[in-house]
């Protein structure tokens, strides 16, 4: 891809078209202790092609000034951006501007999210729908990553409630036969992830919302694995709060999105205060702007929307549904290459269940930083450790794994270069079954 103002593709990616998406990006002509580097770590963040680049630089460039603050004309232009950048990442996941918020990253979303709700439960203003107390229930999932386990921790401890969790099965998927059980009337919050950062496994956003729906729990989904490589609709979803961070999805670093539905932005009390959030203040007392920009304290990192902007159109120039395609077909190599291997176990491998291409597994006998060494020897990139999912590894008996994660610009031949890589660790550190 040379031109994210083409028509989008159609089809299967061809040979040529996943080249010139190659060429986008740069740092895939590094060469790694003297091996072409073989980037499989994208679940923890992903490349950034050149558009992202130039459309930050140009903006530092052209347009820099503080936003919603100056009458001048570089303040408006840096407005226009700003904001600009709020509909194009709306309109993404199908939102309407008013319900994206800027964040750092999605764990400072789901934090903000949950401190909102602390407030409101210490009467600090919002609505009583949004407030917890002791009796009260807040559900996650046994395969969450920690950024959306303890902010809940700290809630349940702040206002008495109780934290439950849904399980997980031998084969990765949830237990939904407790469904019902787990997610009852107590319930108020339900927050779940959309993929898991481990598995790869995608879950029922449809069940779980409807079973939350149906005892009146406020949902909220960590979409920090799904929005870079699924169509996404939160509105179709039927979700309340969602969170994703930019730099999983080709954008900089600094940047997250909050999307709530607008009506629950606006009942909740704000979380972090200062400048550019009110509308009027004296020294007694303060008047907060609605959302967005309630939530949006202080200085804003507006250089990081304006590339996260870039990289949402370069991913609907490529087309989700193309990129999701290309994805699974990879993840199928992955995990098949990978468990037809002596003494490779594979976590998370449910039939049926629809998948992104991500895979994490326990070479036995062997620790994953072991691994992840043998493979950094051959330029290959992935992710070692408990990837932030303690409770997860502890459930099948690992204390960490080795994940390898693709992307848009992944190939089949580097999946074949983990498999074999992998094999070959095997041989190297004596594993024989």
């Amino acid at each position: 891809m040379t031109d994210t103002t083409s028509p989008t593709l159609t089809g299967a990616f061809s040979d040529a078209e996943l080249r010139d998406i190659r060429a986008d990006f740069a740092i895939l002509g590094t060469v790694v202790n003297g091996a072409p580097l073989v980037y499989l770590d994208s679940g923890a963040t992903s490349q950034k092609p050149r558009q992202v680049l130039d459309a930050e630089r140009y903006f530092y460039e052209h347009d820099n000034a503080a936003v919603h603050r100056g009458a001048h004309t570089l303040a408006a232009l840096a407005t226009e951006s700003f904001e600009d950048a709020r509909a194009v990442v709306a309109r993404f996941v199908g939102a309407a501007d008013d319900e994206i918020v800027w964040t750092s990253n999605a764990t400072e979303g789901i934090n903000l999210v949950a401190y909102a709700i602390s407030n409101a439960s210490l009467g600090r203003g919002g609505d009583d729908a949004l407030r917890i107390g002791p009796g009260d229930e807040i559900v996650v999932t046994e395969m969450e990553h920690h950024a959306n386990l303890i902010p809940w921790q700290e809630l349940a401890a702040r206002t008495g409630a109780t934290l439950r969790f849904i399980p997980i099965l031998d084969d990765g998927s949830l237990d939904l036969d407790r469904l019902d059980s787990i997610v009852t009337e107590r319930t108020r919050v339900l927050a779940f992830t959309h993929v898991s950062n481990v598995l790869g496994i995608v879950n029922p956003v449809d069940v779980l919302v409807a079973r939350a729906r149906a005892v009146g729990a406020v949902t909220v989904l960590d979409a920090c694995q799904s929005a870079p490589h699924l169509t996404l609709d939160l509105k179709a979803l039927g979700v309340d709060f969602a969170v994703f961070s930019g730099h999983k999805m080709l954008g900089p670093t600094g940047i997250g999105v909050l999307y709530g539905r607008s009506e629950l932005l606006n009942a909740l009390p704000p979380f972090l205060t200062g400048g550019s959030m009110i509308t009027t203040v004296t020294m007694e007392s303060a008047q907060y702007l609605p959302a967005p920009q309630r939530f949006e304290a202080g200085t804003q990192r507006v250089s990081q929307t304006v590339g996260l902007a870039a990289a949402v159109r370069y991913l609907e120039t490529v087309g989700m549904h193309r990129i999701a395609e290309h994805e699974a077909a990879l993840g199928e190599r992955l995990v098949a290459g990978l468990a037809a291997l002596p003494g490779v176990t594979v976590l998370g491998q449910a039939a049926g269940l629809h998948r992104v291409g991500l895979a994490s597994f326990d070479l036995a006998g062997v620790h994953s930083h072991d691994v992840g060494q043998f493979l950094d020897d051959r330029g290959i990139a992935v992710r070692v450790g408990h990837h932030c999912a303690q409770p997860l590894h502890r459930r099948f008996g690992v204390t960490s794994t080795t994940r390898a994660s693709a992307y848009l610009y992944s190939t089949a031949d580097e999946i074949d270069q983990v498999v074999d890589g992998v094999r070959d660790a095997a041989t190297f550190f004596g594993v024989t079954r």
